[in-house]
């Protein structure tokens, strides 16, 4: 999810630099492109891209918190008492 957010922050990016010097590009089937629909185009994908991204981030902190929790779990229940040389005698 990480890396198609950056993929979709990266598009975005180029759709705004190619979709301002030629519209006509981007926006083929139309008429008349305007500047202002490649701008609203462009907001729209870096937005997903931002989303996509955050929402990735968020979810592996989660897998790692949860991953470190389970290994606590299992570590702390293993835990038997170990004879030192003191003991041992």
């Amino acid at each position: 999810m990480i890396t198609l957010g950056i993929n979709l922050l990266i598009v975005s990016v180029l759709l705004l630099i190619v979709g301002l010097i030629k519209p006509k590009w981007i926006l083929f089937y139309m008429d008349k492109p305007s500047r202002l629909g490649i701008l609203m185009l462009s907001s729209v994908v870096f937005m997903g891209g931002a989303i996509c991204f955050g929402e990735g981030t968020r979810q592996k902190k989660e897998a790692l918190a949860n991953q470190q929790q389970k290994d606590k779990k299992t570590h702390s229940g293993n835990q038997s008492p170990i004879a030192t040389d003191d003991e041992k005698e």
